[in-house]
């Protein structure tokens, strides 16, 4: 059988003439609200009456009344009809102003490198916007599971995806205690590190992290061993601030407990610098002024830091 790969068009064609002209028992009336001529009102009625098979209006000289099949008709139509209006508004409003819940996944690192530091002065500055962070290190597929967008380290991202630069590239440091490094000899070369207690991250998909490093024109990639295995930085870099080992961080993440004091960085001349953080979505089109807000919002905030 031949299949019909057509739209069945006019579902509602005449809907909004036929609701009009039940309002004001006028088709003069209703054509003047609709902006369009009678004619094109009678046309469209007579033409939604046939497609339907019943007449929905009794017209005379004088008045025009409905039918019984066109109260209930009406009576049923008239709600729905306000509902499609309503929806469109809605959808309007979504695409022209700031305001709607934004979903955005993100991997734990990212937490308190990118949404900590500027979540309340974006709530502040766009109280119409909700923000819902689903922090994981799972990729997930935004449009399958309704998310307006995800943040990424690094540039691995969907080849379909419009990938919009956050932070600029950043060093990767190798970071420890002044307590942990008292009394210890601190590293100079990276082999050295097979004399300390090294904190590893466990990767998504299960494999724990190296530690990548660059020594001249070489990236090297350091297999390391310690006490102590996390999920995400934010964990690695708390323990190594309690002097449980040298953990290795993005540099934006360290920096406060560096500036303080709390923290050393060694092996400076061998940091490896990561591309950043982007953030994605799936096209162009779908980036409603709520996604766009936040992008400026975490621009400005990057610039200015």
């Amino acid at each position: 059988m031949k299949q019909n790969f057509t739209i069945r068009q006019g579902a509602l064609d005449g809907l909004e003439a036929c609701l009009a002209v039940a309002r004001h028992r006028n088709f003069r009336r209703a054509a003047a609200e609709l902006a369009v001529s009678p004619s094109a009102i009678s046309q469209a009625v007579r033409t939604l009456e046939a497609r339907l098979g019943a007449a929905l209006f009794i017209r005379t000289t004088r008045s025009v009344g409905l039918t019984e099949a066109g109260q209930r008709f009406v009576s049923r139509a008239r709600p729905a009809f306000e509902e499609l209006v309503a929806a469109g508004e809605a959808a309007r409003d979504l695409g022209q102003r700031p305001t709607g819940l934004l979903r955005l996944a993100v991997p734990r690192a990212v937490v308190p490198l990118i949404l900590e530091p500027v979540i309340a002065a974006f709530c502040q500055a766009y109280p119409e916007i909700e923000v819902e962070i689903a922090a994981s290190e799972v990729m997930v597929d935004l449009a399958a599971q309704g998310f307006d967008a995800g943040i990424r380290l690094g540039q691995l991202i969907a080849p379909d995806m419009i990938a919009v630069r956050l932070t600029q590239p950043f060093p990767f440091m190798v970071v420890g205690s002044p307590g942990y490094l008292d009394g210890r000899k601190r590293p100079r070369r990276i082999d050295d590190l097979r004399q300390h207690a090294c904190l590893r991250l466990r990767r998504a998909n299960g494999s724990i992290a190296p530690w990548p490093f660059i020594d001249g024109n070489r990236t090297i990639e350091a297999v390391v061993s310690g006490p102590l295995i996390a999920h995400d930085y934010a964990t690695l870099l708390g323990a190594a601030i309690q002097g449980v080992g040298l953990a290795q961080v993005p540099g934006p993440l360290a920096r406060a407990a560096m500036e303080d004091g709390r923290l050393l960085q060694v092996l400076a001349p061998f940091a490896i610098t990561g591309p950043g953080v982007f953030l994605y979505y799936p096209g162009k089109r779908q980036a409603l002024p709520k996604l766009r807000a936040f992008i400026e919002h975490v621009r400005y905030r990057d610039k200015r830091s």
